[in-house]
């Protein structure tokens, strides 16, 4: 089987499916199953020329701004379409989605929807003027992607009901990859990846790190976690918090600011965007990752900090938030002050022995919920579902 998937951009500063593509195409490659990438990226970009990601088309550069325009996707799509089996699209509200969706129909070719959670009724709420400009486009243009689908795929049971309350007209034949996107192993070599990332950082050296690592955006909550610390880090000299995360609205220096009205900014450490074996590095040296989300709909690296065998704090938002509780793979509470500030002290409270289950429930929690191969092939058991291709 050959696939393609149509997406915006495979910048690594666009967040989470860009990870999730990487090692989607790495789990389904072992299935013998080729997957490649059209994107509506310049192909001079750095990052495209640097990507680890095979079979990669950049077909950009884009235009209009964030609606990712670009008048070269539509005819690479017309003369390379017929290579292949069925169509992924990934995301919602941009031109690569509407392109894909008039080529399948001409051509027939099956294709399937991630919505990457951008039908979570919280973005309606968070930013109400774009709302309107979405419901516009919703009627004349994205909710006939969703019908047409094949299957509009969904990354646990949470995501799939918010979806529903968004805009109307709805109607998807939804599916749920109850395995998230899917992950790969971490690397094996642990404490010489955080043994590397302190001494890069010797501000953390003998600390107990708090990590927090997402894109640096209101949304993510980072304003309640340094909040949330200031108000239990009192005098511990021991604890301190890591923020790592491109900052994708210029908000770090308001950030900064705050930590010092809040007494806190000797105790944290700015860390940028983080990848490859700095990012590991990050997630094996900290002893927790806390992310207060107020919307993700699966959270990428809430399953890559289980797979390191560090707890996670995590609000309900989070849309895994069920799998983490159930598992007791760390603390789960709402995205405010006062719920963040409950998981750190719950952490806080732990004996050694407790931490050390935990962190075993951790690692089990993302072998048997969230581990690569079983997402690459419920992804297969969908396609073949809803076509005659298998």
């Amino acid at each position: 089987m050959r696939l393609l998937r149509v997406i915006p951009s495979i910048s690594p500063a666009t967040g989470g499916p860009i990870e999730a593509l990487i090692q989607m195409q790495q789990g389904l490659g072992r299935l013998g199953i080729f997957l490649d990438v059209v994107s509506c990226d310049d192909p001079n970009s750095i990052y495209v020329k640097n990507t680890v990601l095979k079979r990669v088309n950049a077909v950009g550069p884009s235009q209009l701004g964030t609606y990712g325009f670009t008048p070269k996707l539509q005819p690479w799509l017309n003369e390379n379409i017929s290579a292949y089996d069925a169509m992924i699209v990934d995301g919602l509200w941009q031109y690569h989605s509407y392109s894909a969706r008039k080529i399948a129909i001409i051509y027939q070719i099956p294709y399937f929807v991630y919505s990457h959670g951008m039908l979570d009724p919280y973005f309606n709420k968070a930013y109400p003027l774009k709302y309107f400009k979405k419901l516009l486009y919703w009627l004349l243009v994205e909710r006939f992607v969703l019908k047409d689908a094949k299957a509009v795929i969904f990354t646990c049971e949470d995501e799939k009901l918010f979806a529903r309350k968004s805009f109307v007209p709805y109607k998807a034949n939804e599916a749920v990859s109850e395995f998230g996107y899917g992950l790969s192993d971490p690397p094996a070599n642990g404490d010489h990846l955080a043994w590397q990332f302190l001494q890069k950082n010797p501000s953390l050296h003998n600390k107990r790190i708090v990590l927090f690592l997402s894109r640096i955006h209101e949304k993510k909550g980072c304003d309640l976690l340094l909040e949330a610390f200031a108000r239990i880090v009192g005098g511990d000299e021991g604890l301190h918090l890591a923020m790592a995360g491109p900052d994708q609205n210029g908000w770090v220096e308001a950030l900064k600011e705050r930590a010092i009205v809040l007494g806190i900014d000797h105790k944290i450490t700015w860390l940028g965007m983080l990848q490859g074996e700095d990012k590991w590095g990050a997630f094996y040296a900290c002893e927790v990752f806390c992310l207060p989300s107020h919307q993700e709909n699966f959270g990428i690296v809430v399953a890559e900090a289980l797979g390191c065998g560090k707890p996670v704090l995590i609000s309900d938002k989070v849309n895994i938030w069920h799998e983490i509780e159930v598992s007791q793979a760390g603390f789960v509470d709402e995205d405010t002050i006062e719920g963040t500030v409950l998981n750190l002290n719950r952490w806080l409270s732990l004996s050694k022995n407790e931490y050390d289950q935990m962190a075993l429930r951790a690692k089990e929690c993302f072998s048997d919920r969230f581990h690569i191969d079983k997402a690459a092939n419920r992804l297969v058991e969908i396609i073949c579902e809803n076509t005659n291709n298998c």
